[in-house]
């Protein structure tokens, strides 16, 4: 597969989604060693740009992100990948990471909160 890693510096976006509901769980940016990881063990690795190093999605929580399905775009520069999550994605408690939706200059929240992102990272979450 080839994949553009040079317009983000190394980096492309991945866009995650639910296989079976379509909602967009999350994004994160994947460098070429966690696209490898990802393919290599079915379940999704990402580069993180704060901490700058790999990490696989619930290496904490245990809410990993099981691959279906990875689509590529026509620029080969972002990654589309479907997958069966196996618990809430967001590391603030919910499902989706885009669990507010921006109605005027307000958000509202629109998504039950599943589980106290402390208890399971902390305080720092």
């Amino acid at each position: 597969m080839k994949l553009n890693f040079e317009k983000a510096g190394g980096l492309v976006p991945a866009i995650i989604q639910d296989y079976l509901t379509g909602k967009v769980l999350m994004l994160g940016f994947m460098n070429e060693e966690a696209v490898k990881k990802t393919l290599e063990k079915g379940v999704v690795h990402f580069f993180s740009r704060t901490r700058g190093k790999l990490w696989m999605k619930g290496e904490t929580s245990g809410h990993v992100l099981e691959v279906k399905e990875v689509y590529v775009d026509c620029d080969e520069d972002t990654l589309l990948i479907k997958v069966n999550p196996k618990g809430p994605v967001c590391h603030k408690g919910y499902m989706s990471c885009f669990y507010r939706k921006l109605e005027g200059n307000e958000l509202k929240v629109v998504e039950e909160k599943l589980y106290n992102p402390e208890e399971v990272y902390g305080k720092k979450a």
